[in-house]
């Protein structure tokens, strides 16, 4: 039975089908957007803290951005728009400092701060006596809080709208307390201008209920192996450590109710955990515009308002100069593209006259004008000329006949053919390589003087399973030499004796 061949698979065209793109909520869209990206010299601590920066910055912010070295602010900058991105961090490394810049896209103000110290959250938490790390907190925006921030000004209430501009703006008449579970601290030092940066995760906890009580209602339910009764552990109140005790300060009453007996209108004891990064910086300069504008503040350098009016004279001029090679690189690119559709439009009518006609374009015949202007007629009176004058004598008739014989013009070649004036290589027959060579070899073996070299042809003439002479040329001595009776012949050693009964055989 013939076994069936496989059948070739045909490619279907099915319908594309557009996936349906979920519209993200108004609230989510207005949120203010964050990239945190990070410049200048390699560091493996300052790489840890951007993504550290980026957690805290969670859930509106690109937590998995991937940059490159060739990657450069202006494509963080396009990609803003789409993104829905509000402000850009750069973390820029150099071998004199670190600097921190907060950029209010996509056009400015920049501020610039110069990063004095810092530590990574995994540091932070592994020094603390109680780790608390809740992943379900990173799903909501945090609380900012500035401290200090109201002094004379205006570089601190740029900060502070800034600050404040960076994560969503809260509703106290309708946020829901189960969503504050981050807070953001910013504390301002007026006498050394540093700024202290804090991330804390916020618990509550009930108070004015017994320890052992207050372990069950928080779940935090120690091993009950050594007690009959669950009354036991509740009347027994010695299992929380003194450490755990609430400070009165830290005493709020509740608007809502929460989670893990947190009651409204029942105190509540308000804990912070303090989960990373610190950053202790201070504010260096503010741009105008995106990090290459006017300075509008700088910590250390003071101009008088002549120079700044002579800088901003030289910015402007700058801005107008940069406009124009704009608007003529416009002007350049229409222009080309209007040369391109009127040459479209020439050549698709000239083709079309043409082929109505039955005759030559316009276009063609005017390059074949061209070709014949360009090729002329070849005269050889110049080279005669030149002849006489270098050598001194008439040229003979014979060295300008092959010149006036051969016709020196190039053949024209319409434009879009494939033919094409280069020589065609050569086909390479190894046959005749194989015979030149069987015929150097025999030349070799005649001034050699052998004999019995009779074979002819080359490796092609040879006939199948044929044998000459000269494949047994080395074996014909020893065939001699072993016949019965033959003189100087051992029958034994199947050769000659000696040399002198050799060559005395052979004169015979």
């Amino acid at each position: 039975m013939k076994k069936k061949g496989r059948k070739p698979r045909r490619k279907q065209n099915l319908p594309k089908v557009i996936a349906p793109v979920e519209e993200e909520p108004a609230a989510v869209k207005n949120a203010p957007h964050t990239f945190v990206i990070r410049r200048g010299e390699r560091c493996s601590s300052v790489g840890r803290l951007s993504r550290d920066f980026r957690r805290m910055m969670e859930p509106f912010t690109a937590s998995n951005l991937r940059e490159r070295r060739i990657n450069k602010v202006k494509d963080f900058v396009q990609l803003s728009g789409f993104f829905h991105v509000s402000h850009m961090c750069v973390f820029s490394l150099t071998p004199q400092t670190l600097s921190l810049k907060v950029i209010r896209m996509p056009k400015g103000p920049t501020l610039t701060f110069k990063v004095h110290q810092y530590s990574l959250a995994k540091d932070v938490i592994s020094k603390a006596r109680k780790q608390y790390v809740d992943e379900d907190c990173f799903k909501t925006a945090p609380l900012v809080i500035l401290n200090s921030f109201s002094g004379e000004g205006m570089h601190l209430k740029l900060m502070a709208s800034t600050f404040q501009n960076m994560f969503p703006p809260i509703n106290l008449s309708t946020v829901k307390l189960s969503t504050l579970k981050r807070c953001v601290l910013l504390s301002y030092n007026p006498v050394s201008k540093l700024i202290d940066l804090r991330h804390y995760s916020v618990t509550l906890v009930p108070v004015n209920l017994n320890r052992g009580v207050k372990k069950i209602v928080t779940r935090n339910i120690p091993n009950l192996g050594r007690f009959e009764d669950i009354a036991d552990f509740v009347e027994k109140g010695h299992l929380l450590s003194e450490s755990e005790l609430d400070d009165e300060d830290a005493h709020v009453v509740l608007p809502q109710n929460l989670k893990r007996g947190n009651l409204a209108d029942n105190q509540s004891s308000l804990r912070l955990h303090e989960i990373g990064p610190r950053i202790t910086m201070r504010l260096m300069k503010i741009e105008d515009d995106l990090m290459t504008g006017e300075v509008l503040y700088h910590d250390y350098i003071a101009k008088s308002a002549i120079e700044v009016e002579a800088l901003r004279k030289k910015r402007a001029q700058l801005r107008k100069l940069k406009e124009q090679r704009k608007q003529k690189q416009e002007d350049n690119q229409k222009k080309k593209e209007r040369q391109k559709e009127e040459h479209r439009a020439k050549t698709s009518g000239q083709a079309a006259k043409g082929a109505t006609a039955g005759q030559i374009g316009e276009a063609d015949r005017q390059l074949l004008k061209d070709a014949e202007e360009a090729v002329g007629d070849i005269s050889d009176e110049d080279d005669r000329d030149y002849y006489r004058e270098e050598i001194g004598n008439n040229p003979d008739e014979e060295l300008f006949d092959s010149a006036r014989g051969g016709n020196r013009k190039r053949p024209f070649i319409p434009k879009g053919s494939n033919y094409s004036l280069k020589p065609k290589k050569p086909r390479m027959d190894r046959r005749k390589e194989f015979e030149e060579d069987d015929r150097l070899a025999r030349q070799d073996s005649k001034k050699r003087g052998g004999k019995g070299n009779n074979q002819k042809g080359g490796k092609f003439n040879r006939r199948k399973g044929s044998t000459t002479q000269n494949d047994y040329q080395g074996k014909s001595k020893y065939s001699q030499g072993g016949r019965k009776g033959g003189k100087g012949g051992n029958v034994r050693n199947g050769g000659p004796k000696s040399g002198k009964k050799f060559k005395s055989s052979k004169r015979k």
